[in-house]
Protein backbone atom coordinates (compact mmCIF):
# COMPACT_ATOMS: atom_id res chain seq x y z
CA UNK A 1 0.00 0.00 0.00
CA UNK A 2 1.16 3.08 -0.89
CA UNK A 3 1.68 6.63 1.43
CA UNK A 4 -0.88 7.84 -0.88
CA UNK A 5 -3.55 5.38 0.00
CA UNK A 6 -2.41 4.52 3.91
CA UNK A 7 -2.67 8.23 4.42
CA UNK A 8 -6.64 7.71 2.96
CA UNK A 9 -7.62 4.86 5.27
CA UNK A 10 -6.26 6.77 7.90
CA UNK A 11 -8.43 9.75 7.06
CA UNK A 12 -11.49 7.57 6.99
CA UNK A 13 -10.98 5.64 10.18
CA UNK A 14 -10.15 8.58 11.80
CA UNK A 15 -13.57 10.83 10.15
CA UNK A 16 -15.49 8.07 11.25
CA UNK A 17 -14.52 7.83 14.89
CA UNK A 18 -14.67 11.60 14.72
CA UNK A 19 -18.37 11.65 13.35
CA UNK A 20 -19.31 9.37 15.75
CA UNK A 21 -18.17 10.35 18.96
CA UNK A 22 -17.51 13.81 18.54
CA UNK A 23 -14.20 13.77 20.40
CA UNK A 24 -10.71 14.52 20.08
CA UNK A 25 -11.37 16.55 17.06
CA UNK A 26 -7.95 18.48 17.45
CA UNK A 27 -5.88 14.83 17.23
CA UNK A 28 -8.24 14.35 14.19
CA UNK A 29 -6.72 17.63 12.50
CA UNK A 30 -3.11 17.22 13.32
CA UNK A 31 -3.03 12.82 11.79
CA UNK A 32 -5.03 13.67 8.62
CA UNK A 33 -3.18 16.84 7.85
CA UNK A 34 0.28 16.70 9.00
CA UNK A 35 2.46 18.66 7.37
CA UNK A 36 -0.27 21.34 6.14
CA UNK A 37 -0.09 24.74 7.51
CA UNK A 38 -3.97 25.41 8.75
CA UNK A 39 -6.55 28.02 9.82
CA UNK A 40 -7.49 26.59 12.98
CA UNK A 41 -10.66 29.07 14.46
CA UNK A 42 -12.61 29.15 18.04
CA UNK A 43 -15.06 31.73 17.49
CA UNK A 44 -16.20 33.29 21.42
CA UNK A 45 -19.71 33.60 21.66
CA UNK A 46 -20.44 37.63 21.63
CA UNK A 47 -23.16 36.92 24.48
CA UNK A 48 -25.80 38.71 22.14
CA UNK A 49 -29.79 38.59 21.76
CA UNK A 50 -30.52 37.14 18.52
CA UNK A 51 -33.43 38.06 16.18
CA UNK A 52 -34.27 34.89 14.15
CA UNK A 53 -36.65 33.45 12.73
CA UNK A 54 -39.33 31.19 14.93
CA UNK A 55 -38.01 32.74 18.17
CA UNK A 56 -37.53 35.81 20.48
CA UNK A 57 -39.84 38.15 22.52
CA UNK A 58 -43.54 39.01 21.76
CA UNK A 59 -44.37 42.28 22.57
CA UNK A 60 -48.43 42.81 23.14
CA UNK A 61 -49.03 45.93 21.13
CA UNK A 62 -52.64 44.92 21.54
CA UNK A 63 -53.87 42.62 24.56
CA UNK A 64 -57.55 42.44 24.22
CA UNK A 65 -58.04 45.69 25.49
CA UNK A 66 -56.33 47.93 22.45
CA UNK A 67 -55.25 50.48 25.69
CA UNK A 68 -52.79 47.79 26.06
CA UNK A 69 -49.83 47.98 25.76
CA UNK A 70 -48.81 50.28 22.42
CA UNK A 71 -49.51 53.13 23.94
CA UNK A 72 -47.38 53.19 26.02
CA UNK A 73 -44.99 54.09 23.17
CA UNK A 74 -44.64 56.75 20.80
CA UNK A 75 -45.76 56.26 17.07
CA UNK A 76 -42.13 55.58 16.16
CA UNK A 77 -40.84 54.04 19.01
CA UNK A 78 -40.52 49.85 17.73
CA UNK A 79 -38.90 49.27 21.04
CA UNK A 80 -35.39 48.27 19.32
CA UNK A 81 -34.01 49.02 22.57
CA UNK A 82 -35.43 45.47 24.58
CA UNK A 83 -32.49 43.47 23.12
CA UNK A 84 -34.60 39.91 21.30
CA UNK A 85 -37.52 41.34 20.39
CA UNK A 86 -38.93 39.67 17.38
CA UNK A 87 -42.57 40.26 17.58
CA UNK A 88 -45.37 42.49 17.92
CA UNK A 89 -48.34 40.80 18.94
CA UNK A 90 -52.00 42.10 17.98
CA UNK A 91 -54.68 40.52 20.05
CA UNK A 92 -58.10 41.64 20.00
CA UNK A 93 -61.85 41.20 19.64
CA UNK A 94 -63.53 39.91 16.44
CA UNK A 95 -65.78 43.43 17.04
CA UNK A 96 -62.77 45.46 16.64
CA UNK A 97 -62.09 43.85 13.20
CA UNK A 98 -65.61 43.18 11.30
CA UNK A 99 -68.05 46.11 13.10
CA UNK A 100 -70.21 45.44 10.18
CA UNK A 101 -70.46 41.86 8.27
CA UNK A 102 -68.39 42.25 5.71
CA UNK A 103 -66.44 45.45 6.49
CA UNK A 104 -62.82 45.14 8.18
CA UNK A 105 -61.09 47.64 9.80
CA UNK A 106 -57.59 46.19 8.69
CA UNK A 107 -55.78 49.17 9.99
CA UNK A 108 -55.95 47.89 13.16
CA UNK A 109 -53.91 45.35 12.61
CA UNK A 110 -51.37 46.85 9.53
CA UNK A 111 -50.78 49.85 11.22
CA UNK A 112 -48.81 48.95 14.08
CA UNK A 113 -47.53 45.99 12.42
CA UNK A 114 -45.95 48.02 9.56
CA UNK A 115 -43.76 49.80 12.12
CA UNK A 116 -42.14 46.61 13.18
CA UNK A 117 -42.37 44.82 9.86
CA UNK A 118 -40.08 48.10 8.18
CA UNK A 119 -37.45 47.15 10.85
CA UNK A 120 -37.11 43.75 9.58
CA UNK A 121 -39.27 42.41 12.59
CA UNK A 122 -42.67 39.83 12.72
CA UNK A 123 -46.53 40.02 13.80
CA UNK A 124 -48.47 37.42 15.36
CA UNK A 125 -52.36 37.96 15.78
CA UNK A 126 -55.04 36.20 17.62
CA UNK A 127 -59.17 37.18 17.41
CA UNK A 128 -60.85 36.54 20.12
CA UNK A 129 -64.33 35.95 20.09
CA UNK A 130 -65.30 36.24 24.31
CA UNK A 131 -63.88 39.48 26.83
CA UNK A 132 -65.37 40.03 30.20
CA UNK A 133 -64.45 43.79 30.01
CA UNK A 134 -66.76 44.31 26.60
CA UNK A 135 -70.57 43.13 26.24
CA UNK A 136 -70.17 42.27 22.07
CA UNK A 137 -66.78 40.70 21.64
CA UNK A 138 -68.18 38.99 18.89
CA UNK A 139 -70.15 41.20 17.00
CA UNK A 140 -73.52 41.81 18.18
CA UNK A 141 -74.73 41.27 14.19
CA UNK A 142 -73.51 37.66 14.38
CA UNK A 143 -75.89 36.97 17.07
CA UNK A 144 -78.88 39.09 15.10
CA UNK A 145 -77.88 36.88 12.31
CA UNK A 146 -79.41 34.43 14.33
CA UNK A 147 -76.49 32.67 16.34
CA UNK A 148 -77.36 31.60 19.91
CA UNK A 149 -75.66 32.14 22.96
CA UNK A 150 -74.98 33.01 26.61
CA UNK A 151 -74.99 36.11 28.89
CA UNK A 152 -72.98 35.36 31.40
CA UNK A 153 -71.50 37.36 34.52
CA UNK A 154 -67.23 37.17 34.86
CA UNK A 155 -66.70 34.35 37.24
CA UNK A 156 -70.19 33.44 38.43
CA UNK A 157 -70.73 31.82 34.93
CA UNK A 158 -74.49 32.20 32.81
CA UNK A 159 -77.06 34.85 34.08
CA UNK A 160 -80.07 35.67 32.52
CA UNK A 161 -79.49 39.49 31.48
CA UNK A 162 -75.32 38.99 32.33
CA UNK A 163 -73.58 42.22 31.56
CA UNK A 164 -71.45 39.59 28.87
CA UNK A 165 -72.17 37.10 26.14
CA UNK A 166 -70.91 34.47 24.49
CA UNK A 167 -71.57 32.60 21.54
CA UNK A 168 -72.70 29.01 21.44
CA UNK A 169 -69.16 28.37 19.86
CA UNK A 170 -70.50 25.17 18.01
CA UNK A 171 -73.80 26.80 16.45
CA UNK A 172 -73.79 26.45 12.73
CA UNK A 173 -74.34 30.51 12.29
CA UNK A 174 -71.49 31.78 14.43
CA UNK A 175 -69.28 29.08 12.46
CA UNK A 176 -70.43 30.12 9.28
CA UNK A 177 -69.50 33.92 10.56
CA UNK A 178 -66.60 33.03 11.54
CA UNK A 179 -65.01 30.95 8.86
CA UNK A 180 -65.85 34.23 6.63
CA UNK A 181 -63.44 36.34 8.90
CA UNK A 182 -60.81 33.58 8.94
CA UNK A 183 -61.07 33.28 5.13
CA UNK A 184 -60.44 37.33 5.16
CA UNK A 185 -57.67 36.97 7.51
CA UNK A 186 -56.06 34.34 5.43
CA UNK A 187 -55.75 36.70 2.35
CA UNK A 188 -54.17 38.93 3.80
CA UNK A 189 -51.96 36.97 6.34
CA UNK A 190 -51.37 33.22 5.27
CA UNK A 191 -47.91 32.62 3.70
CA UNK A 192 -47.24 36.12 4.54
CA UNK A 193 -42.95 35.98 5.64
CA UNK A 194 -43.81 39.14 7.70
CA UNK A 195 -46.28 36.71 10.13
CA UNK A 196 -44.57 34.51 12.74
CA UNK A 197 -47.73 32.44 14.17
CA UNK A 198 -51.31 33.07 14.15
CA UNK A 199 -53.46 32.11 17.80
CA UNK A 200 -56.56 29.71 16.85
CA UNK A 201 -58.29 32.09 19.97
CA UNK A 202 -61.71 31.91 18.90
CA UNK A 203 -62.80 29.39 21.56
CA UNK A 204 -63.16 30.63 25.19
CA UNK A 205 -62.87 33.47 27.50
CA UNK A 206 -60.19 36.28 26.09
CA UNK A 207 -59.44 33.46 23.04
CA UNK A 208 -57.35 30.84 25.61
CA UNK A 209 -59.70 27.89 24.82
CA UNK A 210 -61.38 27.93 28.50
CA UNK A 211 -64.87 28.88 29.70
CA UNK A 212 -64.88 28.43 33.57
CA UNK A 213 -65.21 31.82 34.09
CA UNK A 214 -67.54 32.63 31.38
CA UNK A 215 -70.74 30.39 29.92
CA UNK A 216 -69.28 27.40 30.73
CA UNK A 217 -69.27 25.30 28.38
CA UNK A 218 -69.66 21.53 29.09
CA UNK A 219 -65.78 19.67 28.50
CA UNK A 220 -67.21 17.08 26.44
CA UNK A 221 -68.67 19.29 24.47
CA UNK A 222 -65.98 21.68 23.91
CA UNK A 223 -64.15 18.96 22.92
CA UNK A 224 -66.00 18.44 19.75
CA UNK A 225 -65.88 22.41 19.29
CA UNK A 226 -62.86 22.80 19.43
CA UNK A 227 -61.69 20.00 17.01
CA UNK A 228 -64.09 22.22 14.90
CA UNK A 229 -62.29 25.54 15.44
CA UNK A 230 -58.94 23.85 14.86
CA UNK A 231 -59.88 22.60 11.55
CA UNK A 232 -61.29 25.44 10.19
CA UNK A 233 -57.98 27.76 10.89
CA UNK A 234 -55.70 25.03 9.69
CA UNK A 235 -57.90 24.81 6.61
CA UNK A 236 -57.55 28.58 6.18
CA UNK A 237 -54.14 29.03 7.35
CA UNK A 238 -51.88 25.81 5.27
CA UNK A 239 -48.88 27.81 4.91
CA UNK A 240 -48.75 29.90 8.92
CA UNK A 241 -47.47 28.43 12.04
CA UNK A 242 -50.78 28.17 14.23
CA UNK A 243 -50.91 27.70 17.79
CA UNK A 244 -53.38 27.16 20.37
CA UNK A 245 -53.69 27.91 24.47
CA UNK A 246 -53.09 25.05 26.38
CA UNK A 247 -56.14 25.74 28.38
CA UNK A 248 -58.03 23.99 25.71
CA UNK A 249 -57.29 20.85 28.14
CA UNK A 250 -58.23 22.60 31.44
CA UNK A 251 -56.50 25.62 32.76
CA UNK A 252 -55.42 23.99 35.78
CA UNK A 253 -54.73 20.33 34.80
CA UNK A 254 -51.59 18.62 34.80
CA UNK A 255 -50.33 16.26 32.76
CA UNK A 256 -48.59 15.04 29.43
CA UNK A 257 -50.49 13.77 26.25
CA UNK A 258 -54.47 14.90 26.05
CA UNK A 259 -56.45 13.84 23.20
CA UNK A 260 -57.24 17.02 22.03
CA UNK A 261 -53.57 18.54 22.33
CA UNK A 262 -52.46 15.44 20.49
CA UNK A 263 -54.85 16.16 18.06
CA UNK A 264 -53.81 19.68 17.66
CA UNK A 265 -50.42 18.72 17.31
CA UNK A 266 -51.29 15.84 14.80
CA UNK A 267 -53.01 19.04 12.82
CA UNK A 268 -49.59 21.19 12.75
CA UNK A 269 -50.87 23.42 15.82
CA UNK A 270 -48.28 24.20 18.53
CA UNK A 271 -48.74 24.85 21.86
CA UNK A 272 -48.84 28.29 23.68
CA UNK A 273 -48.81 28.52 27.12
CA UNK A 274 -51.19 31.68 28.51
CA UNK A 275 -50.81 30.88 32.01
CA UNK A 276 -47.39 31.28 32.81
CA UNK A 277 -47.31 32.80 36.75
CA UNK A 278 -50.69 33.83 37.07
CA UNK A 279 -50.14 32.89 40.33
CA UNK A 280 -47.30 32.54 42.35
CA UNK A 281 -45.36 28.97 43.43
CA UNK A 282 -46.62 26.10 43.47
CA UNK A 283 -49.20 26.77 40.46
CA UNK A 284 -46.91 28.93 38.68
CA UNK A 285 -47.79 26.75 35.83
CA UNK A 286 -49.55 23.21 34.80
CA UNK A 287 -47.98 22.03 31.20
CA UNK A 288 -44.70 22.49 31.21
CA UNK A 289 -45.01 18.59 30.60
CA UNK A 290 -47.78 19.15 27.87
CA UNK A 291 -45.15 21.12 25.77
CA UNK A 292 -42.41 18.25 25.91
CA UNK A 293 -44.37 16.80 23.46
CA UNK A 294 -44.46 19.70 21.12
CA UNK A 295 -41.02 21.25 21.79
CA UNK A 296 -39.33 18.79 19.48
CA UNK A 297 -41.23 19.77 16.41
CA UNK A 298 -42.53 23.25 16.85
CA UNK A 299 -41.92 26.19 19.09
CA UNK A 300 -43.37 26.47 21.97
CA UNK A 301 -44.89 30.42 23.02
CA UNK A 302 -45.28 31.28 26.59
CA UNK A 303 -47.07 34.12 27.87
CA UNK A 304 -46.61 35.04 31.31
CA UNK A 305 -49.03 37.07 33.62
CA UNK A 306 -49.60 40.94 33.17
CA UNK A 307 -46.61 42.33 34.50
CA UNK A 308 -48.18 44.63 37.11
CA UNK A 309 -50.47 41.61 38.32
CA UNK A 310 -47.61 39.34 38.47
CA UNK A 311 -45.76 41.91 40.72
CA UNK A 312 -48.83 42.11 42.79
CA UNK A 313 -49.67 38.73 43.40
CA UNK A 314 -45.53 37.44 44.22
CA UNK A 315 -45.54 35.78 41.34
CA UNK A 316 -42.89 37.48 39.77
CA UNK A 317 -40.16 37.75 42.16
CA UNK A 318 -36.79 38.80 40.77
CA UNK A 319 -37.92 37.31 37.35
CA UNK A 320 -36.10 34.05 37.59
CA UNK A 321 -39.05 32.28 37.04
CA UNK A 322 -39.18 33.40 33.44
CA UNK A 323 -35.74 31.71 33.03
CA UNK A 324 -37.04 28.42 34.79
CA UNK A 325 -40.46 28.54 32.41
CA UNK A 326 -37.96 28.76 29.09
CA UNK A 327 -35.84 26.12 30.38
CA UNK A 328 -38.67 23.82 31.16
CA UNK A 329 -40.87 24.15 28.56
CA UNK A 330 -37.91 24.54 26.08
CA UNK A 331 -39.78 27.74 24.61
CA UNK A 332 -38.95 29.35 21.42
CA UNK A 333 -41.22 32.87 22.31
CA UNK A 334 -41.95 34.68 25.48
CA UNK A 335 -43.98 37.23 25.88
CA UNK A 336 -43.77 40.90 27.01
CA UNK A 337 -47.38 41.55 28.78
CA UNK A 338 -46.93 44.67 30.49
CA UNK A 339 -45.54 48.25 29.95
CA UNK A 340 -42.36 46.88 27.65
CA UNK A 341 -39.78 50.02 29.11
CA UNK A 342 -40.67 49.30 32.76
CA UNK A 343 -40.29 45.22 31.97
CA UNK A 344 -36.91 45.49 30.50
CA UNK A 345 -35.65 48.35 33.21
CA UNK A 346 -36.66 46.04 36.04
CA UNK A 347 -35.11 43.27 34.59
CA UNK A 348 -32.87 43.43 31.83
CA UNK A 349 -30.33 41.39 33.75
CA UNK A 350 -32.46 38.19 33.60
CA UNK A 351 -33.78 38.77 30.49
CA UNK A 352 -30.39 39.31 28.82
CA UNK A 353 -30.15 35.52 30.76
CA UNK A 354 -33.25 34.48 28.72
CA UNK A 355 -31.92 35.76 25.32
CA UNK A 356 -29.06 33.19 25.93
CA UNK A 357 -31.57 30.45 25.31
CA UNK A 358 -35.02 30.84 24.38
CA UNK A 359 -34.99 29.20 21.29
CA UNK A 360 -31.98 28.26 19.27
CA UNK A 361 -28.58 29.40 19.05
CA UNK A 362 -26.23 27.93 17.06
CA UNK A 363 -22.43 28.34 17.88
CA UNK A 364 -19.69 27.22 15.80
CA UNK A 365 -17.35 25.89 18.24
CA UNK A 366 -14.20 25.60 15.51
CA UNK A 367 -13.02 26.03 12.45
CA UNK A 368 -10.30 24.21 10.68
CA UNK A 369 -9.11 25.41 6.84
CA UNK A 370 -5.86 24.95 4.70
CA UNK A 371 -4.20 28.58 4.66
CA UNK A 372 -3.18 27.99 1.27
CA UNK A 373 -5.52 26.25 -1.02
CA UNK A 374 -4.90 25.41 -4.85
CA UNK A 375 -7.52 26.90 -7.68
CA UNK A 376 -9.45 24.29 -8.69
CA UNK A 377 -8.83 21.21 -5.99
CA UNK A 378 -10.93 20.02 -3.72
CA UNK A 379 -9.83 21.14 0.23
CA UNK A 380 -11.28 20.15 3.13
CA UNK A 381 -12.99 22.31 6.26
CA UNK A 382 -13.55 20.47 9.37
CA UNK A 383 -16.30 22.17 12.09
CA UNK A 384 -17.87 21.52 14.95
CA UNK A 385 -21.47 23.10 15.78
CA UNK A 386 -23.55 23.09 19.25
CA UNK A 387 -26.97 24.79 19.76
CA UNK A 388 -26.87 26.55 22.90
CA UNK A 389 -30.84 27.18 23.26
CA UNK A 390 -33.15 25.20 24.67
CA UNK A 391 -35.30 24.06 21.86
CA UNK A 392 -34.34 23.08 18.21
CA UNK A 393 -33.20 25.47 15.19
CA UNK A 394 -37.31 24.83 13.38
CA UNK A 395 -36.14 26.47 10.38
CA UNK A 396 -32.82 24.52 9.34
CA UNK A 397 -29.94 25.98 8.11
CA UNK A 398 -26.81 24.97 6.62
CA UNK A 399 -23.54 26.12 6.97
CA UNK A 400 -21.75 28.58 3.89
CA UNK A 401 -17.84 29.45 3.41
CA UNK A 402 -17.80 32.58 1.51
CA UNK A 403 -14.66 34.40 0.23
CA UNK A 404 -14.34 37.99 0.02
CA UNK A 405 -11.76 40.43 -1.81
CA UNK A 406 -10.29 43.49 0.17
CA UNK A 407 -13.02 45.42 -2.10
CA UNK A 408 -15.86 43.21 -0.17
CA UNK A 409 -16.69 41.60 -3.44
CA UNK A 410 -17.72 37.82 -3.48
CA UNK A 411 -15.11 35.26 -4.84
CA UNK A 412 -16.46 32.50 -3.69
CA UNK A 413 -19.81 30.49 -1.80
CA UNK A 414 -19.09 27.42 -0.82
CA UNK A 415 -22.83 25.57 0.58
CA UNK A 416 -22.31 22.18 2.81
CA UNK A 417 -25.96 20.99 2.20
CA UNK A 418 -25.01 17.82 4.04
CA UNK A 419 -25.31 18.77 7.94
CA UNK A 420 -28.98 20.85 9.07
CA UNK A 421 -28.74 22.95 12.11
CA UNK A 422 -31.75 21.54 12.51
CA UNK A 423 -30.49 18.26 13.83
CA UNK A 424 -27.76 19.57 16.44
CA UNK A 425 -29.06 18.30 19.94
CA UNK A 426 -30.08 20.80 23.12
CA UNK A 427 -28.81 20.22 26.23
CA UNK A 428 -28.26 21.92 29.70
CA UNK A 429 -27.18 25.64 30.11
CA UNK A 430 -23.31 25.31 29.36
CA UNK A 431 -23.69 21.44 28.66
CA UNK A 432 -24.75 21.65 24.79
CA UNK A 433 -23.71 18.73 22.67
CA UNK A 434 -20.94 19.52 19.98
CA UNK A 435 -21.05 17.99 16.58
CA UNK A 436 -18.35 17.28 14.53
CA UNK A 437 -18.25 17.77 10.50
CA UNK A 438 -16.38 17.41 7.67
CA UNK A 439 -16.95 19.56 4.35
CA UNK A 440 -15.13 19.54 1.23
CA UNK A 441 -15.08 22.27 -1.42
CA UNK A 442 -13.73 23.86 -4.45
CA UNK A 443 -12.75 27.34 -5.22
CA UNK A 444 -12.85 28.28 -9.03
CA UNK A 445 -13.22 24.88 -10.85
CA UNK A 446 -14.85 25.83 -13.34
CA UNK A 447 -16.51 29.53 -13.58
CA UNK A 448 -16.48 32.57 -12.43
CA UNK A 449 -12.92 33.34 -12.89
CA UNK A 450 -10.97 33.02 -9.93
CA UNK A 451 -7.41 35.01 -9.67
CA UNK A 452 -4.81 33.86 -6.47
CA UNK A 453 -4.51 36.07 -4.07
CA UNK A 454 -5.57 36.24 0.06
CA UNK A 455 -8.91 36.33 0.38
CA UNK A 456 -10.96 37.14 3.84
CA UNK A 457 -13.15 33.96 5.05
CA UNK A 458 -17.22 34.31 6.07
CA UNK A 459 -19.07 31.76 7.78
CA UNK A 460 -22.83 31.85 7.41
CA UNK A 461 -25.98 29.76 8.22
CA UNK A 462 -29.13 29.65 5.54
CA UNK A 463 -30.67 28.11 2.63
CA UNK A 464 -29.27 25.95 0.47
CA UNK A 465 -27.78 28.49 -1.73
CA UNK A 466 -25.57 30.06 0.72
CA UNK A 467 -28.31 33.13 1.30
CA UNK A 468 -27.51 33.78 4.70
CA UNK A 469 -30.89 33.25 6.92
CA UNK A 470 -29.73 32.59 10.81
CA UNK A 471 -28.01 35.22 13.19
CA UNK A 472 -24.90 33.69 15.02
CA UNK A 473 -23.63 34.84 17.87
CA UNK A 474 -20.28 36.50 16.59
CA UNK A 475 -18.15 39.49 16.37
CA UNK A 476 -17.42 40.11 12.50
CA UNK A 477 -20.88 40.57 10.98
CA UNK A 478 -20.94 42.09 7.15
CA UNK A 479 -24.77 43.72 7.99
CA UNK A 480 -25.93 40.31 5.95
CA UNK A 481 -25.34 37.44 8.51
CA UNK A 482 -21.30 36.35 7.54
CA UNK A 483 -19.12 36.18 10.14
CA UNK A 484 -15.61 37.09 9.07
CA UNK A 485 -13.01 34.42 10.46
CA UNK A 486 -9.76 34.74 8.90
CA UNK A 487 -8.67 34.30 5.46
CA UNK A 488 -7.23 32.22 2.89
CA UNK A 489 -4.43 32.16 0.48
CA UNK A 490 -5.96 30.81 -3.10
CA UNK A 491 -2.52 29.90 -5.13
CA UNK A 492 -2.75 28.14 -8.95
CA UNK A 493 -0.44 24.96 -9.47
Amino acid sequence: MGVRARTLVAFIVIWVFTLISCGAPAVFARAANAGEEWAVVQPADTGAALINPGMGWTMHYYSNDPANYGTHLEVGDTADWFSGLSTVYLRVPWAMIEPEEGRFHWALLDTPAQRWIAKGKKVAIRITCSENWMRWPTPEWVRNAGAKGTFYEFVKGPVDAGPHWDPDFGDPVFLEKLEHLLAALAARYDGNPAVAFIDIGSFGLWGEGHTFMSSRVPDEKADTIIRRHIDLHTKHFPRTLLCISDDIVGHNKPGRRFPLTDYALSQGVTLRDDSIMVQPPPQHWYHADLAQRFWPKLPVILEHEHYDSAQHNGAWGDGARLLQAVEEYHASYMSIHGNPRREWDDNRSIFERINRRLGYRIQPRELRWPLHVSIGQPFRVESRWANAGVAPCYPGGFMAITLKDDTGGIVSVLCDNRLDMRTLPVGPPDESPTTAHVSEFCVGLIAPRTLPGTYDVFLSVGRRDGTPLIALPLAGDDGQRRYKLGSVTLVKE
